[in-house]
């Protein structure tokens, strides 16, 4: 099937049953289905309850129930039928994550007559997968792309690992490499014989352990607040050290990427990283500039309550671009 990639378009809410703010090809639009989810995945039932407006919902502070959500989104609508992720780890919103996704897929289509991409010779490189290997997951659901993961967690490789076995139209699709030095990002992962399509990242967003917890306390109190403060709160999208901080934060990390993705210059078509905070922009630009990116996009997003937006630079001119293709 040939999908055509719309141009960006920002939209305005005009109905609240549907989530307008994500992109249009996104699945998750409108209100959960429960009744769907729940006939794929029984074991959420018992997470569904009646909100003040009437409407079924979960408890969004509670990360068994958000584990469960995931699961039955993947299982209904991905034909992931079997994903779990070990407790503190970080389980992601899916409808933000295939938002990136998509707007990924229109990015790739701008150099390719408007025609999206798609198949197994489309690769894409996720740094920092996590444990839950989400984006792989979701860009090979959607789009049939090929992907190598890379995390410096070996726990979290192991599990990556784990999900892929469970469902074997992944293990073609999905390879696994640990980052075993946890100052770089690109060396050691990327080979003279590679070629990318595209590399895709949420980088961590905190620079210590200590900001990580307070913006836990702050984020729990606002999904309950009217229960007691608690200063040691689980969250309900979890989150391990390595997946939440790094000295730097996030814009530490995305200058680092940015500085060494240099280096790799002709071995893929376009880098790219989420980056959450507005005020960070300005630095990055600075930094993408100094290494002499031939072209840089932001694409605004939503992500979650939030806005966020996708920074993508390249180092390969319009002709390369267009002529650009995985060996």
């Amino acid at each position: 099937m040939t999908i055509f990639a719309p141009k960006f378009t920002k939209m305005k809410a005009t109905d609240n049953s549907e989530k307008n703010i994500l992109h249009p090809r996104n699945l998750h639009r409108s209100r959960y289905d429960f009744e769907l989810l729940i006939a794929n995945c029984p074991e959420l039932k018992n997470h569904v309850a009646i909100n003040i407006h009437g409407s079924e919902t979960i408890d969004f502070s509670n990360p068994v129930s958000v584990k469960l959500l995931n699961k039955a989104l993947l299982q209904t609508y991905y034909d992931i039928q079997n994903w779990s992720i070990p407790k503190n780890y970080l389980c992601p919103p899916i409808p933000g994550r295939a938002d990136y996704i998509h707007y990924l897929a229109d990015l790739l289509a701008e150099t390719n007559n408007r025609i999206i991409p798609q198949g197994s010779s489309v690769l894409g490189l996720d740094i920092g997968t996590g444990a839950n290997c989400i984006y792989p997951i979701l860009g090979n659901a959607i789009y049939d792309w090929s992907f190598v993961g890379t995390d410096i967690d070996l726990n979290a490789i192991q599990n990556c690992s784990k999900i892929i076995e469970a469902n074997p139209k992944l293990i073609d699709a999905i390879s696994l490499q640990q980052q075993t030095e946890s100052r770089f990002i690109f060396k050691n992962i990327i080979t003279p014989e590679d070629r990318f399509t595209f590399t895709i990242c949420n980088p961590p967003f905190h620079s210590s352990a200590e900001d990580a917890n307070q913006s836990t306390v702050r984020k729990v109190s606002n999904l309950n607040p009217k229960e007691k403060k608690n200063t040691n709160p689980v969250l309900n999208f979890g989150g391990h050290n390595a997946e939440l901080w790094c000295d730097g934060g996030e814009l530490g990390f995305v200058t680092q990427m940015i500085f060494e993705s240099a280096k790799y210059a002709m071995q893929c078509l376009w880098f790219t990283t989420l980056v959450s905070k507005r005020d960070n922009l300005s630095s990055i630009y600075r930094t993408l500039n100094k290494v002499n990116a031939a072209s840089i996009k932001t694409i605004d997003m939503a992500q979650g309550q939030k806005t966020s937006r996708i920074i993508a630079w390249t180092f390969l001119s319009e002709a390369q671009q267009k002529t650009f293709k995985i060996e």
